[in-house]
């Protein structure tokens, strides 16, 4: 029981070197793997998140070697970037990759059925209005669950020119 606490100073060094280097490592990688690793969390970059957290709590306290640590957190990175590449090449596989973002509320309708699938209540439909600054509904052209989840309200506009919500295919959310 005593070694919970306290098992011996070579082991708390141990640790503290591993984590420095195992530190340095996934900043070395991250900077050099680009802005996507930082970016807003979809379902995929979710789990690389958690992949690369759970490779550096492993590399830090020295249950698996360094070297051993950095392939990893150096393949998972590198398997992003393929991932995020090839989604980028081929429209089939960004939908299997990535999720598609959901309209919620349309032209002063709620969506039901795409709210139901989201999991997302009125209230937070208004919530999600009210701090964009809005006062008025009839202000809003629509409401949209984005693909990292994230809840993005879009204003009607005077313009005529291209939508953001061009990408969304309305047929199928109406």
């Amino acid at each position: 029981m005593e070694q919970v606490f306290f098992r011996d100073w070579k082991s708390i060094g141990h640790v503290a070197i591993t984590t420095i280097i195992a530190f340095v490592i996934l900043f070395f990688f991250v900077r050099i793997s680009g802005k996507r690793t930082l970016a807003k969390l979809n379902a995929f970059d979710f789990v690389v998140t958690v992949a690369l957290g759970s490779t550096l709590s492993y590399m830090m306290l020295a249950i698996v070697p360094i070297i051993e640590g950095a392939i990893v957190l150096f393949l998972i990175i590198a398997l992003q970037y393929i991932f995020a590449w090839t989604a980028r090449s081929s429209k089939k596989i960004e939908k299997l990759i990535n999720a598609v973002p959901t309209l919620i509320f349309y032209d002063g309708e709620f969506i039901e059925h795409a709210m139901s699938k989201e999991a997302v209540t009125k209230g937070e439909i208004f919530s999600m209005i009210r701090n964009s600054g809005i006062d008025q509904i009839d202000d809003v052209k629509a409401v949209v669950m984005e693909l990292n989840g994230v809840i993005t309200v879009v204003r009607k506009s005077k313009g005529n020119g291209k939508s953001s919500l061009d990408d969304i295919d309305l047929k199928c959310t109406l």
